[in-house]
């Protein structure tokens, strides 16, 4: 397993730490359901610093990354960043991630999942045709996400940056607890507001950016935040996750990602496909359900109509902290994904009332 530059302080700070995506991460210090709350009413800090971060340079980047992502990436100016998502060449999705533009036409910062990294690596530099430069620097970055409706206050005396007044999928790049060079990303996983920061992992960068944004909100509640939480939080949002709700056999037209692909624009890898189905029509998509009964619904639960015929399953789950209720997403037959519909989901050998709702779930 890998550690991330923050791994020596969650240990020290008590954390449960588990594998995931091939590093040593913190899933929680205090309890799910106690930083869950953290985050939606005051500020936690999550370490995501294992998440991967590609820069895209040269005459020929915008290029490459019109050729691999689907949304259209010439709308962005610098100090934008945009949503998107890479496809195959039978339209399913490879992964998806965020662009920011460091410099409109040539340079760019691209962030993939994880779990993914060495995958989208080999996909990129596989169209690098026209030979833009690529730089993997995701070992040597460092991310942290300081996430909550008191993210931006407690932190603004930390940065020359006017956090409080970033828009979202904006950045800026300044100085943060003293160190130069900062991205900074009205951006984030949650929902709840608050910013995310890429800097260097050199000169004792970490532990210093670390101690100054927990000495800032000692006063105020911040508390470190493990992945646990980050998944209920974004599970209430109705985000997908890779390896979850969305993969390589997912079309992101049935998995409501339609509006970060653009198929009006040049031509960009799985664009064929993607426009076969749009004419043909999916036969399924990715809603949101709320449990009716009482249980839990999990990864891989089947999902029935009210005559118990089988109609999809669940991608994702739990019962939500802030709402106080059993929520999930998942996949299911069009005839049955209007908002309204009732279903059933198969838990165990029972048969719980469910309704398909509106996400964010409410």
């Amino acid at each position: 397993m890998k550690n991330t530059p923050f791994t020596h302080l969650h240990i020290a700070l008590g954390a449960k730490m588990a594998p995931f995506a091939g590093y040593n991460m913190p899933i929680n210090y205090t309890g799910i359901n106690q930083e869950h709350e953290t985050v939606r009413k005051n500020a936690g800090v999550f370490d995501v610093s294992h998440m991967g971060e590609f820069i895209v340079s040269g005459p020929h980047a915008l290029n490459l990354i019109q050729r691999v992502t689907t949304n259209d990436a010439s709308k962005l100016e610098n100090g934008r960043a945009q949503y998107s998502c890479m496809l195959n060449d039978n339209g399913g999705i490879i992964d998806d991630l965020i662009i920011y533009c460091l410099a409109e036409n040539e340079k760019y910062l691209v962030v993939v999942n994880a779990a993914n990294i060495e995958k989208d690596w080999s996909w990129i530099s596989s169209h690098n045709t026209d030979g833009a430069t690529l730089e993997n620097i995701s070992d040597k970055t460092c991310l942290l996400a300081i996430q909550g409706p008191e993210a931006t206050k407690l932190l603004q005396p930390l940065t020359n940056v006017d956090i409080l007044n970033l828009k979202y999928y904006h950045f800026a790049i300044g100085t943060f607890a003293g160190v130069p060079d900062v991205i900074i990303s009205a951006t984030g996983y949650t929902g709840s507001g608050g910013i995310e920061i890429y800097f260097e992992d050199n000169d004792g960068n970490p532990e210093k950016v670390w101690n100054a944004i927990f000495e800032a909100g000692k006063d105020a509640g911040l508390r470190p935040i493990g992945l646990a939480a980050r998944d209920t939080l974004r599970l209430e949002m109705g985000y997908c996750l890779y390896g979850n709700d969305i993969d390589d056999t997912t079309s992101p037209l049935e998995a409501g990602l339609g509006w970060i692909t653009k198929l009006s624009k040049d031509s960009f890898v799985g664009k064929e496909k993607t426009l076969q189905l749009k004419e043909t029509g999916i036969t399924r998509k990715l809603v949101g359900i709320e449990l009716l009964d009482r249980g839990v619904p999990r990864h891989g639960y089947e999902i029935f109509d009210t005559n118990h015929n089988l109609i999809g399953h669940v991608t994702s789950g739990t019962q939500a902290p802030s709402l106080q209720k059993p929520i999930a997403i998942g996949y299911v037959t069009l005839p049955n994904s209007p908002i309204g519909t009732d279903v059933l989901i198969k838990v165990r050998d029972k048969f719980l009332n469910a309704r398909v709702v509106k996400m964010p779930f409410e």
